[in-house]
């Protein structure tokens, strides 16, 4: 049974090749070319095409403290029928990024990604005969990237069992399975993701079979400190209003950023919601400005935030 850091260990891992973070990005919203999932947010990706996205943002909107169920609600049928032109919306899009600034989505997300994936994994595993905290990782990487009855079957076929030929035997056979099968797929997305079986194999090598830390993966550090940072890709202030918003050095961030730039989205600005009050933000506030009649300053006062977040 692993210990809590070994399982955060393990989906920091998975976290690293999904989103290139530790603790994963709760606001990342990503299109890749060619990949049947279409559009993926969240802090290990989950996707459209799957409907588990549908799945999460249902669990956020069910919520009574949801901070944006109100806004997230009318799209909510268009992921259930997996309407495939939200990969282009790019309003809901800056809807979702805004929402991981919400704790209560990141806490769904939390719990979103251990039942779904996670759980699931760990039983699989635990049936399989993997016990360790790597071998458990592999499993969950499986099913968060797909094809884990496929490869284990295939894995098993070469080799035999876990039972006959021992765990760590068995999980170096599957990377290497895998990483095959993913190396001369038909799919160019999927060939591009040979490095995770890439970064197992060198866990496997270096014999890290108890994810002790600190470790690295992807250029990536993966210890104490690390686990317990503030995720990146959400903001938990500050409020709209309590400061003006305009071009500094170093630029300005934060909620009331995304909030405002939410506001201009919504407005047919077409803006990107990152919460960062840079050139682009200044030269899109100054064409709202412009349609509406106010002064032509690229200055957010509180007044206009007001006006653009309520």
């Amino acid at each position: 049974m692993l210990t809590t850091t070994q399982k955060k260990t393990a989906e920091a891992i998975i976290n690293i090749f999904e989103t290139s973070e530790v603790l994963g990005n709760y606001s990342l919203v990503t299109l890749i070319s060619g990949d049947t999932g279409h559009l993926t947010y969240g802090r290990s990706q989950t996707t459209l095409g799957s409907g588990n996205l549908y799945t999460l943002l249902q669990r956020y909107c069910e919520n009574p403290g949801a901070r944006f169920s109100a806004r997230l609600e009318p799209s909510l049928p268009r992921f259930s029928a997996c309407d495939l032109s939200l990969d282009n919306d790019l309003k809901v899009h800056n809807l979702l990024r805004a929402s991981a600034d919400d704790p209560v989505m990141r806490e769904t997300q939390d719990a979103f990604f251990d039942d779904v994936y996670w759980q699931r994994a760990a039983r699989t595993a635990k049936r399989k005969g993997i016990t360790s905290p790597l071998g458990v990782a592999v499993v969950y990487d499986s099913f968060v990237h797909g094809s884990w009855q496929a490869m284990s079957n295939r894995t098993t076929t070469q080799i035999g069992d876990v039972a006959a030929v021992g765990e760590q035997k068995w999980i170096k056979e599957y990377v290497a399975t895998r990483r095959l099968w993913l190396a001369s797929h038909s799919r160019a997305d999927l060939r591009a993701t040979v490095y995770r079986q890439d970064a197992f194999m060198r866990l496997i090598d270096q014999d890290h079979w108890a994810l002790n830390l600190p470790l690295v993966v992807r250029d990536r550090e993966i210890s104490a400190s690390s686990l317990a940072a503030t995720p990146p890709g959400c903001f938990d202030g500050p409020q709209p209003g309590i400061r003006v918003l305009s071009l500094q050095s170093p630029m300005q961030r934060g909620m009331d950023v995304r909030l405002v730039q939410l506001g201009l989205s919504e407005a047919d600005i077409d803006i990107k919601a990152d919460g960062f009050f840079g050139q682009t933000s200044v030269r899109l506030l100054k064409k709202y400005q412009s349609a509406h009649g106010l002064p032509v300053t690229g200055v957010a006062d509180v007044a206009l935030i007001a006006q653009l977040t309520s």
